[in-house]
């Protein structure tokens, strides 16, 4: 059970089941302690009562007299209550009332003799009843604090209103605790009353407070922040855990602005590193145009006018290419400067395909558009454009003739936008891919190796990085960028 709200759920119905079960077995335990004092007082009562029945039917002879000995009464009284603790008992006749009376084990400072007057309707109530119906009668009457038990026993008499009585009253703790208990469950039920209703509130509040920062975090996150501030919520605990959060963003960002730096630093860097070995390249690829400007203008000037128009025509595409040359230097050298907008993804990508396309149809190559992409994405569109030209003329150029060219971009789980470009060509040599970001590293005779370097360093600019896939057959760039940038 991982989950915090299961967690409170299940112990707040295991305290209200262990309330109850409590509640339960202290009533369950009362009513057994009571009832077993009520079960002995009855049995007491009930087997002296038959004593006397059956001692007075042995003393007197048959026929019963019409008046029975009062003496003889009391002895039996006597003889039988002195073994039953706590009870005391009488006869009863209807003509003569109350005929004898005996307390034996009474505890009091005196004999008691007197027949108690509160309970003599009742006694008297019971001895007419065993007397008209010949059965012996029990009674118990519960009070708050103690239970009367009240037994009659009919005697042989010619008028059949003749019994024996015996009483006695239980211990009065259990019948006295009742009230207590009473209160005590109340108040029990009560506690856990207030014991659940505050859990309950507390569980709500908590759950209030969680789901809040879990709806600021997916606001946050829908809107391309990863670490927004989360704003606190009174609960010390939760305050805590918020505070550190919001400690560890202002940490984030620090960390992601000096990482902003770092990769700026390191794109200069690498581009002065680059500086020096670009000096031999640029020499060289300045030195051919230059060699074969002046070789044809050396032959023009020794050749019929008619035949400087082409020689002038070579010398102005050498300069065309001395000027995209220098255009790519510039572009490669300078720092760059992002102006990064929401771009939607799908007709930016589109106008990509829609400039090379004029270039793949005179190659025979067929350039399509994977349509399983973002809607939008946050990226400086003008130099990302130039990166992403400069990868669909290269793999125009190295696909071959009924060859295909895939354009595509996805968003993964990283928060990171991937734009590729795969061909079916043969694919990048082994030797030249240790250095295949460099300038000037090109395997084809007419090419600068400016393409792919220019390309890098607008992947660096925005914070990420271009990496070469090899695939069978072909070759994969893929540019990583961070899907918003700030």
């Amino acid at each position: 059970m991982k989950s915090l709200r299961a967690q409170l759920i299940f112990f707040w119905v295991l305290l209200f089941g262990m309330c109850i079960a409590l509640a339960v077995v202290m009533l369950t335990l009362y009513r057994s302690s009571a009832g077993a004092q009520v079960a002995a007082g009855r049995g007491a009562t009930e087997q002296s009562c038959r004593a006397i029945a059956a001692r007075y039917a042995k003393s007197t002879a048959a026929p019963a007299p019409v008046q029975p000995q009062v003496d003889l009464l009391q002895v039996l009284l006597q003889l039988v209550l002195i073994e039953t603790p706590h009870v005391e008992g009488g006869v009863w006749q209807g003509a003569g009332g109350h005929l004898a009376y005996a307390y034996p084990t009474y505890e009091g400072s005196g004999v008691k003799r007197d027949v108690p007057a509160a309970e003599q309707p009742l006694i008297v109530e019971m001895a007419q009843l065993a007397a008209r119906t010949q059965q012996p009668q029990t009674d118990v009457v519960r009070g708050s604090r103690e239970a009367l038990i009240v037994s009659a026993c009919p005697l042989a008499a010619p008028g059949h209103d003749l019994a024996a009585w015996t009483m006695t009253r239980t211990n009065g703790g259990a019948l006295a605790a009742q009230g207590s208990l009473r209160a005590g469950l109340g108040v029990l039920l009560l506690l856990v009353l207030a014991s659940g209703l505050w859990l309950g509130f507390i569980l709500l509040r908590g759950l209030r407070h969680v789901q809040r920062l879990e709806n600021r975090l997916a606001e946050a996150d829908a809107d391309g922040s990863a670490m927004p501030e989360l704003p606190r919520t009174g609960v010390r605990e939760l305050d805590r855990i918020v505070d550190g959060f919001n400690r560890y963003r202002l940490r984030f960002e620090e960390a992601q602005a000096h990482l902003r730096t770092a990769a700026q630093q390191r794109g200069r860097d690498q581009r002065l590193a680059a500086l020096g070995r670009m000096t031999g390249g640029i020499a060289h690829e300045i030195r051919n145009p230059i060699a074969t400007m002046r070789l044809r203008a050396e032959n023009a000037l020794a050749a019929d006018p008619e035949r400087q128009g082409a020689a002038l025509q070579v010398i102005v595409g050498q300069i065309d290419r001395l000027d995209g040359l220098v255009r790519s230097l510039l572009a490669l050298v300078q720092p760059l400067t992002l102006a990064p907008v929401d771009v939607v993804l799908h007709h930016w990508l589109e106008e990509r395909i829609s400039a090379v396309a004029s270039k793949a149809d005179a190659a025979g190559v067929q350039v399509t558009l994977q349509h399983d992409m973002p809607a939008s994405a946050s990226f400086d569109p003008v130099h990302l454009a130039r990166a992403v030209d400069n990868l669909l003329d290269n793999a125009v150029r190295h696909a071959p003739r009924g060859g295909h060219v895939v354009l595509s971009a996805s968003l993964r789980e990283a928060r990171t936008l991937a734009i590729r470009v795969d061909d079916d060509g043969p694919g990048v040599p082994a030797p030249l891919r240790a250095s295949l970001f460099e300038p000037f590293a090109t395997g084809r005779a007419d090419g600068t190796g400016l393409g792919l370097a220019l390309a890098r360093e607008v992947a660096l600019a925005h914070g990420g990085e271009l990496h070469h896939v090899p695939l069978t057959p072909g070759t994969r760039f893929e540019l990583e960028l961070p899907w918003r940038i700030s």
